[in-house]
């Protein structure tokens, strides 16, 4: 059946959140004014010509009985059935689909406008559809729903606008029952990552796998040499026992620990693109708990700011559904983050070592609070800060000065540029990784950071 396409404002049609439907409202078409104003016009020239009085009548009474045997009609109907078929979670700014039945279980054809009770949070430009449904039938109605914003959203009843017969009432009511979709973060990356991960080509999304001699590689097996294979790895006593070349072979240590920290302040607010710093940081954040537990390590997250949340540390790739559920309905908060109250947490619920990376978004005045708490956390973890660099103020750093108002414009940005720089060159010279980056860069460069601690053996 074909969808009618409509623009938004559509609000007041949206039906209020309730889980019984019940009861119902006859309304007049506009069909009956028209009817009104003809009847009213035949009156007119009734009082002017006498002869014409007992068409007017007649015509008056043969329209309140049309109007009487329309409405009784319409309410002796029996109401439509609405069903839907949502998908029970989506990401975040992908399109999903979304399919409503209407069934007619009327003798005769309906008339019918249908608007589906979606919150602000899904977007869909299908409704209101309208359409004819035979008699004894359904018609079944497909939509793109789009996520604007993660956690639960709820589908109320959907709105009912059933035309009588004759088309001069109008019966609204509501059905279907509510439903809840989960928005999750947009896990397309992590997806696409484990799809070429299968076929050994990770370097497609960026991802460098960096082969280093290090503390963090230990023996795994014996097995025969093979031609340049380096000469370090020979092992000589096996070689003289086998009467053949034999080498050994090293992999990178598993079991490790890694705990993302999520800046749920105020500061990741602001958009970025078509998500949220927020949002972009929390992509990032699942990109580098799938490298992460593919590589056997253990995967804990908490949050701070505005969301004081901890999952301890999970292993193993199947893990990835908790770790979804986990982190679809984080929100950035109004209030600052505080990361000496960070600091002070993790240190009682994390005491093994492990690689602590802060994700959020450092200003000029964080060189005052925050390489205190994050010195303390070195003293017995590792700490990278990824920071999430504005679109808007790299744009105003290319864009061309040619008046006064750009040269202000370029200046400013020059000099937060500047400022963020000398912040991040303080947390170096205090042992502290950071990553500056764009958001579309932000989880290639934490997944590469994340493979050279490994091969480095730093951790």
């Amino acid at each position: 059946m074909p969808r009618n396409r409509t623009a938004r404002g559509c609000e007041d049609y949206l039906p209020r959140p309730q889980k019984t439907v019940m009861g119902s409202t006859m309304i007049p078409t506009l069909r009956i004014l028209h009817c009104c104003l003809l009847w009213a016009a035949i009156g007119a020239g009734a009082s002017l010509w006498k002869p014409a009085e007992p068409v007017w009548l007649a015509a008056g009474a043969v329209w309140l009985a049309a109007c009487l045997v329309d409405g009784v009609w319409l309410f002796l109907m029996k109401r439509l059935q609405v069903e839907r078929d949502a998908p029970a979670r989506v990401a975040l700014g992908v399109d999903s689909e979304m399919t409503v039945t209407i069934r007619n279980p009327n003798r005769l054809a309906v008339r019918l406008r249908l608007i589906d009770g979606l919150p602000d949070s899904l977007v869909c430009r299908e409704w209101p559809w309208s359409g004819h449904i035979a008699g004894n039938s359904f018609a079944s109605v497909t939509v793109t729903l789009r996520a604007t914003s993660r956690g639960s959203a709820d589908i109320t009843a959907a709105s009912v606008e059933h035309t009588s017969p004759l088309g001069l009432w109008v019966r609204r009511y509501r059905r279907s029952d509510t439903q809840t979709v989960r928005v999750f973060p947009n896990y397309e990356p992590v997806v696409r990552f484990a799809l070429l991960a299968m076929q050994h080509r990770e370097s497609q999304m960026g991802i460098q796998h960096r082969n280093r001699p290090g503390q963090s590689r230990e023996f795994r097996q014996l097995r025969d040499f093979n031609e340049g294979d380096p000469m370090n790895r020979m092992d000589w006593k096996a070689t003289s026992r086998r009467l053949i070349l034999t080498t050994r072979e090293f992999e990178e240590q598993r079991n490790q620990t890694v705990i993302l920290m999520a800046d749920c302040g105020r500061r990741l607010r602001a958009m970025d693109g078509d998500l949220t710093q927020f949002d972009h940081c929390l992509n990032a954040m699942l990109l580098l708990s799938f490298i992460a537990l593919r590589q056997g390590d253990r995967v804990g997250i908490m949050g701070f700011g505005g969301t004081d949340r901890w999952l301890p540390p999970q292993t193993g790739t199947h893990s990835m559904p908790a770790i979804l559920n986990h982190l679809y309905d984080y929100a950035p908060g109004r209030e600052p983050g505080d990361f000496n109250e960070a600091a002070d947490l993790l240190l009682r619920r994390q005491k093994r070592r492990a690689l602590v990376v802060f994700c959020t978004n450092l200003r000029s005045e964080d060189q005052t609070h925050l390489l205190r708490p994050l010195q303390l956390i070195r003293r017995r973890h590792l700490v990278v800060v990824a920071s999430l660099r504005e679109k808007e103020v790299i744009a105003r750093l290319v864009q061309p000065v040619h008046s006064e108002d750009s040269a202000r414009s370029f200046g400013a940005a020059v000099q937060y540029a500047e400022d963020r720089q000398f912040l991040l060159q303080n947390l170096r010279q205090a042992g502290i990784r950071t990553i500056d980056a764009p958001a579309e860069a932000l989880a290639t460069a934490l997944g590469n950071l994340y493979l050279d601690i490994k091969a480095e053996g730093a951790l």
